[in-house]
């Protein structure tokens, strides 16, 4: 097959640069079609192999233990109506070695997952085997071995399991068959496929080597502490200032190690790099707090980097395809309005505290309202306001609360919970992004305090980025709009799209990696179910 695909493309280039003058365009074009037809043609050729609805179903008779790829495996022979796939003329394709290979290479993937029978698909590759599999067995045996790989990479853990733990960002669909032709046509998408799985995908990938490279070399020791309640500062010098400094030219936070036991100039930018890699505010005292996440053992770090590669297979890479969209990450507070690939506004945010989780999704901000009322969910009126009441009569005047239709209502202005703007966009949650009077809570670190919604700090800039290109909203009226003295609502022209993420590893354009705290706990449970044998 290797060597009919070289010839084909060396006719091809034949045909389109030599003798130009000679051939007309029409000819020129039919000739590649019909030899594009014969590629085609030669991929599915039928072989002498049998392959069939009753062979199929015998096979998976035989090898019970692989029954859950079957309607897969079936699905992928019908579209070549039952003709093989990893036979030629000449024996096994090519491609069925590079895919062999990558299987082998699956904790390169961040998985640890093996495959029923996989002794029987080694012998098929190795030149001292004994084993007698017949080639109808072997055909079948790799057709399940690809649904296998493309499952575990390309789509990851069920549906079921991932809205179980509160992700319910859409996923792409995925089509073993469809992705098998784009593999077989070009391989090298074997390495990288961005088509596929969401480009943050591989820049984690490219970390985990590297911290499995130091891990390997020993991981790195832990950190002595002098005290507890000690905090260092540049010009400081201590035997924990020359550890600190290998640890961060072992995580790539300094250029190299100079062994100094000073706290210098060189350290404090690897101490704000460091700072700023972490989510900590960026100064340059280092406390008890950073030197303990320093000694988070590696495999920690390792485990972080699996969760969120498995994170990145459930997104459908089009999400961040649009010209303009806003993505917030949950764990590290963070808010990104991009258009045109550029970070057009960032921002702080405060989300959802442990019981009133900010719910993973997607959806498209299609209003903003200027001066809003805030509806008083019932829930936070039993739970909260109701005993307020009971402790000061007069709680409902002093924060500008009426009831209003059997409910209780905030009245815009200054001291409203959702600020002077909120920005609409449906979801079954009922959340959406507001401005807020506590500006305070931005300078801390820890920022999951609100019942859900996502409270922005840069709430006034965001509303003028949106509608600089509207004539009829200048800066003038969102001005007024944004007094605080009555409620006024702006349907957008075009429809903002907004993805809501939970990221606890991040890796930026310069191969850089973020790690941020764990806030809603859900990474350890993502991760037994990867490192299990075969969660699927």
């Amino acid at each position: 097959m290797k060597n009919f695909t070289v010839s084909v493309a060396v006719i091809l280039f034949h045909f389109s640069f030599a003798n130009v003058s000679s051939i007309s365009t029409k000819n020129l074009m039919a000739d590649k079609s019909f030899l594009i037809q014969e590629l085609k043609e030669s991929t599915f050729a039928k072989s002498s192999i049998p392959i069939d609805s009753t062979i199929v179903s015998r096979f998976f008779k035989k090898y019970n233990n692989l029954q859950k790829y079957r309607s897969d495996v079936i699905a992928l022979y019908k579209k070549r109506n039952y003709n093989t796939i990893w036979h030629d003329s000449e024996g096994l394709i090519e491609f069925s070695h590079l895919l062999y290979a990558k299987v082998n290479l699956l904790e390169e993937e961040g998985l640890k997952s093996r495959l029923a029978y996989k002794d029987k698909i080694d012998a098929i590759f190795s030149d001292e085997s004994s084993a007698n599999l017949s080639k109808t067995d072997t055909e079948m045996l790799l057709s399940t071995m690809y649904v296998f790989y493309a499952k575990k990479v390309y789509d990851g853990i069920d549906s079921k399991k991932v809205k179980e733990m509160g992700w319910f960002l859409p996923r792409k669909n995925l089509s073993y068959e469809n992705l098998l032709d784009s593999l077989l046509s070009d391989p090298k998408l074997l390495r990288k496929n961005e088509q596929q799985l969401f480009g943050q995908y591989y820049k984690l990938r490219d970390v985990l080597k590297k911290y499995r490279q130091i891990e390997k070399n020993g991981g790195w020791n832990p950190i002595a502490i002098d005290s507890l309640e000690k905090t260092y500062k540049p010009s400081d010098s201590s035997k924990t200032i020359g550890q600190i400094r290998q640890r961060l030219a072992l995580t790539g936070d300094l250029k190299l190690d100079s062994k100094s036991n000073v706290y210098d100039e060189e350290l404090m930018a690897g101490i704000l790099n460091y700072k700023k890699r972490n989510g900590f505010n960026t100064d340059y005292l280092i406390a008890s707090k950073h030197i303990q996440r320093m000694n988070i053992p590696i495999e920690n770090y390792i485990k972080t980097i699996i969760a969120n590669m498995e994170r990145c297979r459930w997104i459908d890479p089009k999400l961040t395809k649009t010209d303009e969209y806003i993505i917030i990450n949950i764990p590290s507070y963070q808010f990104f309005f991009k258009k045109n690939g550029q970070n057009e506004l960032e921002s702080k945010v405060f989300v959802g505290k442990n019981m009133n989780k900010t719910v993973v999704l997607s959806s498209n901000i299609d209003k903003i309202v200027f001066s809003p009322y805030w509806n008083i969910p019932k829930s936070i009126i039993e739970n909260e306001i109701k005993y307020a009441i009971e402790r000061d009569e007069n709680y409902l005047e002093k924060h500008n609360i009426e009831w209003y239709k059997g409910n209780l209502r905030q009245k815009p202005g200054p001291k409203n919970s959702l600020g002077l703007v909120k920005f609409i966009f449906p979801n079954s949650e009922d959340i959406y992004l507001h401005d807020t009077p506590s500006k305070d809570l931005f300078q801390y670190e820890y920022r999951a305090y609100s019942h859900g919604c996502i409270n922005i700090e840069k709430a006034k800039e965001l509303a003028l980025l949106i509608l600089k290109d509207d004539p009829d909203w200048p800066v003038e009226r969102i001005n007024d709009a944004m007094k605080g003295e009555k409620e006024t609502v702006c349907i957008l022209k075009k429809k903002i799209p907004i993805h809501i993420g939970y990221f606890t590893a991040w890796v930026n354009d310069s191969g850089e990696i973020s790690f941020y705290n764990d806030i809603y706990l859900r990474d350890d449970r993502l991760v037994a179910l990867l490192v299990a044998d075969d969660p699927k």
